[in-house]
């Protein structure tokens, strides 16, 4: 004998309990066009969480921690993982870049003057995220940041 639940809401002022957003991750090769890939993959969970208040930032951080990704942390016949987790009630976002590489990022420079690209990513990050840093992995490593919701940053 089974038993069915009915879980239309009672009445008119009851709204329908919202499902918590899923975490998101997606793979990527060690190709140029994994960053404009990885940035549209974000834009997209983050339309899907209604996450909108931090969007460029968190968008910006994605291109530049999959850029190093790439650069420094990826071997050749490898890839990456991008990971995006919604967090707290308020719509903050955790971005995780898992790579095989071995090394840890430096720290952010303030002083960088030179007229070429590089040696800004993680700059921007520390400078736009609430947080960042790296994690252990074997092999390799997680470089992440973490976006409180608008209400908190």
């Amino acid at each position: 004998m089974t038993t069915e639940c009915d879980c239309r809401p009672v009445n008119d002022e009851t709204p329908p309990l919202p499902h918590p957003p899923s975490p998101r991750e997606r793979f990527y090769r060690r190709e140029r066009r994994s960053v404009p890939a990885a940035r549209a993959f974000a834009r997209e969970a983050l339309r899907d969480w209604g996450a909108h208040g931090r969007a460029d930032d968190v968008l910006l951080c994605v291109s530049e921690l999959a850029t190093n990704a790439l650069v420094h942390g990826v071997p050749p016949g490898r890839g990456f993982l991008l990971r995006l987790v919604p967090y707290g009630a308020d719509g903050g976002v955790r971005v995780e870049v898992h790579d095989s590489g071995e090394g840890v990022p430096a720290q952010p420079r303030q002083d960088v003057r030179e007229p070429g690209e590089g040696g800004r990513g993680l700059l921007l990050v520390s400078e736009l995220a609430d947080k960042w840093g790296v994690g252990e992995r074997c092999p390799g490593k997680i470089v992440w940041c973490e976006f409180e919701g608008p209400d908190q940053g």
